[in-house]
């Protein structure tokens, strides 16, 4: 945009007009405000004759605040996202997710099983998935506890897994010693879990962690024998069994989570 030419004169000119003005004025404050303006006045319009650009001087457009507004929601956005350790959820969503993973958990394992028995070419494609149910459990204690703890405790929870599929394949092979073996690992394993979730709430017992998951090594075992022996009732029975220990550890994992964090659940 083009300014018209402005020479020293003209703008002296203004100035003066404008301080001359305010001789006439009472009011100290009003006086006062003509001052102040002459003087920006007599910035932005010497810039305009030496081609300076003055639009610094300009008042903020309420455009360009939508903008700063729009960045700092941006901001407030992602720092939320980050420091996700206040977002709350209900007492029964939160019980309902923790017993879908355990759900999937036990569905999966059962799967393999059934597939390791039977030799089913799906055997490789069911072990990726029960391996992921344990990324999905470690994930969803990371809210409350951390990538770190996350990890360890999928880390923990996929040697149960493999443990298991030792375990399997040394019964099916009929290999006692490989199975003693297996076992014996299995239940160490068990203890670590226990010891670990312990150690990161107080609300675990880690007798009692113990002894809940060495129950589920029990009944899951008993639901493996029955299928690689072919005795498919006790095969179901078992599950049920292992069904209703799953739940009920599942719940025990939960209550302990909501008595540490109670801030983060509501009703």
């Amino acid at each position: 945009m083009k300014h018209n030419s402005l020479s020293k004169s003209e703008v002296a000119s203004v100035i003066a007009a404008i301080l001359i003005s305010s001789i006439h004025v009472k009011n100290e404050s009003l006086k006062n405000q003509i001052v102040v303006g002459a003087v920006l006045s007599s910035f932005l319009l010497l810039g305009l004759v030496l081609g300076l650009n003055v639009s610094y001087l300009q008042p903020v457009s309420a455009s360009n605040n939508e903008d700063n507004d729009n960045a700092e929601e941006t901001t407030n956005t992602a720092t939320t996202t980050l420091n996700d350790t206040t977002t709350t959820i209900t007492i029964s969503s939160f019980t309902k997710t923790m017993r879908d993973l355990w759900v999937d958990h036990i569905v999966w394992t059962r799967q393999f099983i059934v597939d390791s028995a039977s030799d089913l070419p799906s055997l490789n494609d069911t072990t990726k998935r029960l391996l992921k149910n344990q990324e999905d459990i470690g994930n969803a204690i990371k809210p409350y506890y951390g990538d770190e703890a996350g990890n360890q405790l999928t880390g923990l929870l996929k040697g149960h897994i493999l443990i298991a599929a030792d375990l399997v394949n040394a019964a099916k092979a009929g290999n006692d010693s490989a199975a003693a073996d297996a076992d014996q690992r299995w239940s160490d394993n068990a203890d670590e879990i226990a010891a670990f979730l312990a150690d990161a709430n107080p609300n675990w017992n880690e007798d009692g962690l113990s002894d809940m998951l060495h129950d589920h090594l029990n009944v899951t075992k008993a639901e493996a024998i029955a299928r690689l022996e072919g005795n498919y009732t006790a095969d179901i029975e078992a599950f049920d069994a292992v069904h209703a220990q799953a739940m009920h550890m599942a719940d025990a994992l939960s209550d302990g989570i909501i008595a540490q964090f109670p801030q983060r659940f509501k009703d």
